[in-house]
């Protein structure tokens, strides 16, 4: 489908439906108060799970790679791919059914699939590594925010910073969101984003400030994780009127908790793959950790800006730094094999519907990497217990 895009004139939204989407949001968020502070979830239970075959093919095209997720007002998701042009098809969006009740059975649904659009209106190339969708949101007004880790090249004109942009349920480009230079790819070395470490994580809270997260620590800030000691990374909060940055937060990256396999092609890795917003300043973290031969392992973590957490926009290196990051509580962790669930690289979370008992749910997706002899398109329904 190089070159195509889908117009979706049945999802165009009324004011009305904006208004309801935000109200929805607030209500999934649990927020018991008028500042949309949410009460801690007590705890999440494992409701259900499947997968896509890696190889499923959609209009012509392989569906995978999905790299994020969020449920929109009328019950559908949206869900990003991270093929980044010149591996399965041109970069691309999708609108997703996904089906489950209280017994744990669970069904996906492909609805559509469109392009992500460039500024003139012409889809990214279908050819050339020239961006790496990551993650994706619904804005306020109905409308997606996307993230791209860019791709790192030592020769400039073949380097793609990485960025946020605004865009319609079309794919047409809105604008691009103004983010600090920290992140920029500089020369992958001494300063700057790491290659492939940048943008994993978006949320969207309540009062409709979006947030931006880097999946390991920037240069600067300091070392990768590794298995004796934790990194950290910044989450850096968007004023949604203006697209400009009005603060930044420490979050702070657990030290990797499985090695690689004797002998694996490369070695263990864990980030921040995603954060779903709960209230305001209030988040559940994905922490997603992988170790080559073995397998990933998954923590939901309950984290939060409060009045003691230290605004760091202005600090410019973390390493060495003194500041307070934001609290963690792990909510689940989840080693390997879950209850019988063999997990997948799972790098986006977002809320699903409410049960007839009342309970709010989580879906968790992974990203395949369109790898057909291990992996998976993998869907992961918890039930949120409040106590």
């Amino acid at each position: 489908m190089a070159g195509q895009h889908h117009s979706w004139r049945h999802f165009a939204i009324t004011v009305a439906a904006a208004l309801a989407m935000a109200t929805a949001l607030a209500g999934c968020g649990g927020n018991d108060g008028d500042d949309g502070r949410a009460q801690p979830i007590a705890s999440l239970r494992l409701l259900g799970s499947t997968s896509l075959p890696t190889g499923t093919m959609f209009e012509g095209v392989e569906f995978g790679g999905i790299s994020g997720l969020d449920r929109a007002a009328d019950g559908s998701y949206w869900a990003i791919s991270d093929d980044r042009g010149g591996e399965r098809g041109t970069p691309r969006f999708y609108n997703l059914g996904i089906d489950y009740d209280a017994s744990g059975t669970v069904k996906i649904k492909i609805n559509r699939q469109a392009n992500m659009l460039r500024e003139d209106g012409t889809p990214f190339p279908a050819n050339a590594r020239t961006v790496d969708p990551e993650a994706i949101r619904t804005a306020p007004d109905g409308s997606l925010y996307w993230a791209s880790e860019g791709n790192w090249n030592a020769t400039p004109a073949s380097r793609f910073q990485p960025y946020v942009r605004q865009m319609t349920r079309e794919g047409r480009f809105v604008r691009e969101l103004t983010l600090p230079s920290m992140y920029q790819y500089i020369d992958n070395t001494t300063d700057g984003a790491r290659s492939n470490k940048v943008f994993e994580a978006l949320a969207v809270s309540p009062d409709g400030t979006m947030y931006a997260a880097n999946e390991d620590a920037l240069i600067q800030d300091g070392p990768l994780t590794t298995l004796q000691a934790g990194s950290v990374v910044r989450v850096t909060a968007i004023d949604p009127a203006t697209g400009q940055p009005k603060g930044q937060y420490a979050y702070a990256l657990p030290k990797i908790p499985v090695d690689a396999a004797p002998g694996a092609p490369f070695g263990p890795d864990n980030g921040l793959s995603d954060m779903l917003a709960v209230g305001n300043g209030q988040f559940i973290a994905v922490e997603r950790a992988f170790a080559s031969g073995v397998g990933n392992t998954i923590r939901l973590v309950w984290t939060e800006i409060t009045s003691a957490t230290t605004d760091v926009s202005r600090t410019q290196r973390l390493a060495g730094a003194s500041y307070t990051p934001m609290t963690r509580k792990v909510l689940l962790e989840m080693p390997l094999t879950y209850q019988g669930v063999k997990l997948d690289n799972i790098e986006a979370i977002t809320w699903g519907h409410t049960l007839p008992n009342g309970h709010r749910t989580l879906v968790l997706a992974a990203d395949n990497n369109f790898t057909a002899d291990t992996q998976a398109n993998q869907f992961i329904v918890l039930e949120v217990l409040s106590q």
